[in-house]
């Protein structure tokens, strides 16, 4: 009798051991898909089909280059940096540029309430459907990856900076564990650092505004094939301008312009350098100092800024447009001026700083709220071109002379800021 029921109870038994190892499997890869450094780690490998990330296989890291003093990367740096050299998304849509396109490129950090409204701004550019538009994240942030992901509207190139204090954790240009800490006395404390010119030692979430902004000037002028050849004009904006839907078209006439209305015009701006104006009205064209909202200039410009490098890394100062007011462009020998319309094209609309990210104790709250009006006038080109020029000379702000505002002072960051400037050997 004992015989005849042997086979059932060993069936029951395998079946019980099919069902235990089923759920502790499927268990098991719920929790590695909560976990982040999981879902980093693939991220950057599930954007693109395998044959494109195949073309990335033989690439070689610009930290392996002997020559180079760049901080030992970790894993999701690496595969980050990887992930720089993958083509453009889109390219189904718009397999090709117009000629004498404009490149955009946009800047961000993790402000996801201003990005979705800046992309949305984007996506009623007339033109923007012609050109290329590069994203440069200051590390790598879930959710602004997937605003842009989800972009449609034209060929879209993501970058993400590799050497990002957001992506080190214990380590520089992180925090290290043996970094100095606001007013620390380094023979006193036994710690590393060297304090800014008013005593105060680095934070890396305030050093990453300025080693981002040069880390993706050299990238997209000499690291990507699809820019480093690129002889006219790059359009950079941030995560925290709003963009009218003329502005490409007026940006086209204002570069066109340029030659024979400002042959002294470093650039073109779609805003005023006093980011409060609107400008003036006037059926006239506009020479003045560089703005921070909507510039843009050619390789002649960034061969010129990237030659003042070593200006550009030693000045005391976190903020790059600060930098480039009280050292790089004073050091040209003449005013830079840039040309831009009497109206704008573009607003600067947020009230959180680039440093005051989300989830911290800090947090600047700010729901992305926009009050802007796009009138009529602002829906298509109102550039003239039979307009004189208006020179602004002498204006206030920042300049030659100026000590700059500190935050800066660390050789290692100045450092790091050099070897950005000798990546791709230009």
């Amino acid at each position: 009798m004992a015989a005849n029921h042997r086979k059932p109870r060993l069936k029951n038994v395998a079946l019980c051991r099919w069902i235990l190892i089923s759920v502790f499997g499927v268990t098991l890869l719920v929790l590695l898909l909560r976990t982040n450094t999981f879902i980093e780690l693939t991220r950057g490998y599930s954007l693109e089909s395998n044959e494109t990330l195949r073309s990335t296989h033989n690439y070689t890291l610009i930290s392996s280059n002997n020559n180079l003093n760049l901080p030992k990367q970790t894993e999701f740096s690496i595969s980050l940096e990887k992930h720089n050299q993958l083509q453009p998304r889109n390219l189904d849509l718009y397999p090709t540029l117009a000629k004498n396109h404009i490149v955009i490129v946009l800047y961000v950090h993790n402000r996801p309430q201003y990005l979705r409204l800046v992309v949305d701004s984007l996506s009623r550019v007339e033109g923007i459907s012609e050109t290329l538009l590069i994203v440069s994240h200051d590390g790598y942030f879930k959710e602004m990856n997937k605003i842009v992901e989800d972009i449609k509207f034209c060929q879209v190139k993501q970058i993400f900076a590799p050497f990002s204090p957001h992506l080190f954790d214990n380590s520089f240009p992180g925090v290290s564990l043996n970094d100095c800490k606001e007013k620390d006395n380094p023979v006193e404390k036994k710690c590393e650092g060297t304090p800014d010119q008013y005593g105060n030692h680095r934070s890396p979430k305030i050093v990453s505004l300025k080693h981002h902004w040069w880390w993706m000037m050299n990238t997209v002028w000499d690291g990507l094939k699809e820019t480093n050849e690129h002889t006219g004009h790059i359009l950079f904006i941030e995560e925290d301008h709003f963009i009218y839907p003329n502005a490409y078209r007026n940006l086209q006439l204002l570069v066109d312009l340029k030659p024979e209305k400002c042959p002294l015009c470093y650039a073109a701006n779609l805003a005023p350098s006093d980011v409060k104006s609107k400008g003036e009205g006037w059926d006239r064209l506009i020479a003045e100092r560089m703005g921070n909202v909507g510039y843009s200039f050619n390789r002649t410009v960034w061969k010129k800024i990237h030659k003042k490098a070593r200006g550009f890394c030693m000045f005391d100062d976190y903020n790059w447009d600060i930098t480039m007011w009280a050292t790089v462009y004073p050091s040209f020998g003449g005013p830079v001026y840039t040309l831009r319309a009497p109206r704008t094209s573009a607003v600067h609309f947020g009230k959180c700083g680039l440093h005051q990210g989300q989830g911290e104790s800090t947090t600047c709250i700010d729901n992305g709220a926009l009050n802007i009006i796009v009138e009529d006038a602002d829906r298509v080109a109102n550039v003239k071109k039979d307009w004189d020029v208006y020179v602004y000379e002498n204006q206030a702000g920042y300049q030659a002379g100026f000590r700059g505002w500190g935050g800066w002072g660390d050789a290692r960051d100045r450092q790091l800021c050099l070897e950005f400037a000798k990546m791709y050997g230009a």
